[in-house]
Formats: C-alpha cells, structure tokens, sequence
C-alpha cells in the first residue's frame, strides 16, 4: 500500500482525499517507481475542476522524479534501481509509489537532484518546445511571454537569455517584475500599472514581436494578438484565467494574417527518440548553470489541496513541489 491523491468529484481543492492504494507489480511495458518528489503545476487544477475531462475516481499529477523498484516484461531501457523523471500522462503523480508506463521515464543524472527534476520536468520541456520546437526563437529576436514569473516563466526567461534573445515579460506586481528581470527578462511589463500593448509597442519600435506565448488565456487572448506584427505566431498554451472565448477566423486576417497553435507537451513528447532529445537539452541547461530552477513552494503530499489553493490564487513564484 502507499498513500496518494484521488478525487471521486470535480470541484475546488477541498474534493481531493489522501487515501491508501493498492500499487502492484508492473505489467508488460510498465515499471513501478518509489516517487521522491512530485511536481504541481496549473494543469492539475484542470483536471481537478473538470476543464479537462477525466474518469472519475482519479488520480492527480503528471510529474515526478524516484527510484525505479521493478520493471516490466520488455522494458529495457530503465532497470531496477535507476534514477529516472517524467512529465506526462496519464494521471497520478501525487502518489509515494505508483505503476507508470515505463515509455515516459527517462534517466535522471546524478548532478540532478530528485527535488530539482520534480520542479522542472514539465514546466522545463514545456519551455523547451515552445521556444525550439513550436517556434525556434532566434538570438537578438524580441518576444513576449505572460506570467515571467510563474514556474514556466521564470524557465523561459533564462533560455530566452541563453538562446540571445529579448523577452518581454507580463507580471502581476513590482516583486514578480524584479524577480522576472532577474532570471533573465530583458523587459518586464507589470499589467495591474501599465498597458501591455502600448508598452509592446514602445519596447518594439512600433515593430510588434514576431511570436507571444500565452498561458494566462481569457485575459490575455486578443491584447496578446494584438502585440503580433504581421503573420505573427500566437502559442496559447494555458487558461490560468479561464478558457479562451470562441472567436471568428477573421480576427487573424484583419491583425495581419496571423498564425496561431495550441501546443501540448504530449503531442511533443510523444515518440521516445524527442522525447529523450528534449529531456538532454534540457538537462544540459540545468547542469550548465544557465536555467536555475526555483522552487518556492513545498508542501508535504497529504496538504496537496494547500499547494493547489496556493498556486490558483497566484501568490507563488517559480515551482512548487510535493514531498511523500
């Protein structure tokens, strides 16, 4: 038995219960890791809520690091006894130990703690996709990113600086501005002072930016078109506001004939060869020194309803983490 996270209703945090559950033993293509440390993000709370739909009762969490205990006929590629991270479904990373197909885990090197791949595994290839692979940002570029200061943000902020370029970011008060600035922000716009396109437009030269990243959503949707110039990119990531409202095809033409995406990291992860690609380069990054991850936040697993109320009312900063 081990202690995990489920919820049988979708709801507010308080529909989440610390319970015991029946781990087992790996089936074929699977492995059973004993978590050390277990990631939060926004997304959680999309699941819990019903945005995302899920079968109910659930588990919670896709994002994890630990110590494989056993492995299942043909996995080959993790064996007990490895340190291995993941990001990725399906649900029930808010666990001590849990059954996972084995095809999502990859090994964790030892400069890397437990804690540290928890934090950065989802929020971490996340950034790494959207600034290499959705769109491959160029050094002296100018881009936009709302919430800087987030566990995401604060990622992109420095792989901006590492890849050369400018990144423009939106923050909720002057602390997260110097936090943002910080990591790497080479323009911080706090949205509660200033208006975000206006301050785009100065910082541009009245140029626009060739790509925003937006995981903020209902709030931020069409300001965040209005900072692209012409066949711009619009990456909308997340709805950390609310859904995006449907909108007409024509509000893309009469912007300048603007591109747009709703990337997720499954779609990028899902063949083992990219996966184990963007895993490398984003702990090459870590073990370079040039993205720090921060973790700001740690609640022991039984108080994961604490971490998700802390997390929606937008008062963290950088990662926040579960403890078995």
């Amino acid at each position: 038995m081990a202690k995990a996270i489920r919820f049988s209703r979708t709801g507010g945090p308080e529909v989440l219960e610390y319970v015991d559950v029946e781990v087992g033993d790996p089936g074929p293509g699977e492995a059973r890791v004993r978590q050390h440390a277990i990631g939060v993000n926004y997304i959680d709370n999309y699941y819990r809520t019903g945005l995302y739909p899920v079968s109910l009762p659930s588990g919670l969490g896709l994002e994890g690091a630990g110590v494989v205990e056993a492995v299942g006929e043909g996995v080959t590629h993790i064996k007990p006894g490895d340190r291995v991270a993941y990001a990725g479904g399906p649900l029930g990373g808010y666990s001590e130990a849990r059954v996972m197909p084995a095809h999502i885990l990859v090994h964790l090197p030892d400069n890397i703690s437990f804690e540290t791949a928890a934090a950065m595994m989802l929020r971490g290839l996340t950034v790494e996709y959207l600034l290499t692979r959705t769109y491959q940002v160029k050094q002296g570029e100018t881009i936009l990113f709302h919430a800087a200061a987030g566990g995401v943000g604060l990622i992109a902020c420095q792989w901006a600086r590492a890849l050369g370029a400018n990144l423009i970011g939106t923050v909720g008060s002057k602390e997260k501005a110097e936090l943002a600035k910080a990591h790497g922000a080479a323009h911080v716009i706090n949205y509660n002072t200033e208006e975000v396109v206006q301050r785009v437009l100065e910082i541009t030269n009245g140029q626009k930016v060739p790509v925003v990243y937006d995981s903020v959503g209902k709030e931020t949707f069409f300001k965040s078109l209005d900072c692209l110039r012409p066949r711009g990119l619009m990456v909308s990531f997340g709805n950390s506001s609310g859904a995006v409202p449907p909108f007409s095809l024509t509000e893309l033409a009469t912007r300048g004939s603007l591109y747009i995406t709703r990337p997720s990291l499954m779609a990028y992860t899902s063949k083992r060869e990219e996966l184990e690609a963007m895993a490398g380069a984003l702990f090459q990054m870590v073990s370079s020194g040039k993205v720090k991850i921060e973790i700001n936040q740690k609640f022991p697993l039984a108080d994961a309803a604490k971490a998700q109320t802390a997390l929606e009312s937008r008062k963290t900063t950088g990662s926040t983490i579960l403890l078995p």
